[in-house]
């Protein structure tokens, strides 16, 4: 099923195809960096599988991305229920991972951008987007779709002693 359509990009649903090439994308050092280990086959399946179940309960998710040009899988961006407790929990994040050769070139933007429509459509009013303090890329892309900064947190799930601890948070009203 087709969630959505951008200038260059599809967001769609999973298909089982897309499985290797997302175990691929969690190994690759580049592409979790900012994030505590590269995730094993086992870790993606169970992630797969995650996913699988929000679309099932919720009708949203994250939706798998890909390029219109050429039907390449490049990715994830979509909605995720917050999975830990916070100040601004429960919610909804608007959340992104793009393979290592498709950063820097303006899809997660763009897909971001259909992902607040579709939150819209499914009468979420409020999202949600967190990441390291060192993750500018990432944090970049919250800021151009217009995402505002609402603070600074320790991530509950990362050691005490980890780099990626401190997290900026940023809001937005869809």
């Amino acid at each position: 099923m087709i969630y959505a359509e951008t200038q260059r990009l599809i967001l769609r649903s999973w298909k089982p195809d897309d499985i290797p090439l997302f175990a691929a994308m969690n190994k690759d050092v580049r592409v979790m960096r900012f994030f505590p280990a590269p995730l094993t086959d086992e870790e993606t399946r169970s992630f797969y599988g995650r996913i699988q179940e929000e679309f099932a309960g919720k009708g949203w998710g994250l939706y798998a991305v890909e390029l219109k040009a050429t039907g390449a899988f490049i990715g994830y961006v979509g909605l995720h229920e917050i999975g830990f407790e916070a100040e601004f929990a429960p919610g909804v994040e608007i959340g992104w991972r793009l393979a290592a050769e498709y950063h820097n070139l303006g899809y997660a933007t763009e897909a971001a951008k259909a992902v607040l429509t579709l939150a819209k459509e499914h009468g979420i009013r409020q999202l949600y987007s967190f990441t390291a303090v060192i993750n500018r890329p990432s944090e970049r892309v919250m800021q151009k779709i217009g995402m505002k900064k609402a603070g600074e947190f320790d991530h509950p799930k990362l050691e005490p002693d980890s780099p990626l601890r401190r997290h900026v948070l940023y809001s937005i009203e869809v």
